[in-house]
């Protein structure tokens, strides 16, 4: 898909915080699963950050840095001079709390369901989606720039938390 995003703020950053910010300190330049590590490590970040934020500073929040991973990102892909490269780890780390979006601390479902066992599934659904990109998901990476890589990760991750609610649901009412 041809659309060319440029944030020029974020390639007037210096190159070496860029690259550590994508790369999350170069965990994902020095890990053989490197997607995977992002997803952990921005599950850790949701548990920390997401999890008891109210539904209002939740989409505030995601809003905010998605748009700043989008920058970040496409500083990165244009310091490294590749496409999404597998050590730029901030699109998942980023996505992960668009999987439990409805499903944090204010949701009672999610303990009733057995809490660990939904967060596992998340991630596991996430990694799925992300790794083999089915639904369209495949063409959202082709946008140009920090916005294709993180937004393919975002699509991922809302995917993953529709099944979620699915899931949870029917574990409910069963």
């Amino acid at each position: 898909m041809r659309l060319t995003h440029t944030f020029f703020w974020a390639r007037l950053l210096p190159k070496q915080l860029v690259l550590n910010l994508a790369t999350l300190g170069h965990v994902g330049a020095r890990s053989k699963m490197p997607g995977t590590i992002g997803a952990i490590l921005g599950f850790f970040f949701y548990a920390i950050t997401f999890h008891y934020f109210n539904p209002f500073t939740y989409t505030f929040a995601l809003c905010i840095l998605t748009y700043l991973s989008a920058a970040i990102c496409d500083a990165a892909e244009f310091h490294m001079m590749q496409k999404d490269p597998g050590s730029i780890i901030l699109d998942e780390f980023v996505a992960v709390p668009f999987i439990f979006l409805g499903l944090n601390a204010f949701n009672p479902n999610v303990l009733e369901a057995g809490g660990w066992p939904i967060y596992l599934a998340g991630i596991a659904l996430f990694r799925f989606f992300d790794i083999l990109k089915p639904l369209g998901i495949r063409k959202i990476e082709r946008i140009e720039g920090g916005l294709g890589c993180v937004l393919d990760d975002v699509a991922s991750a809302l995917v993953s938390c529709v099944l979620l609610h699915i899931l949870v649901n029917n574990m409910i009412t069963a």
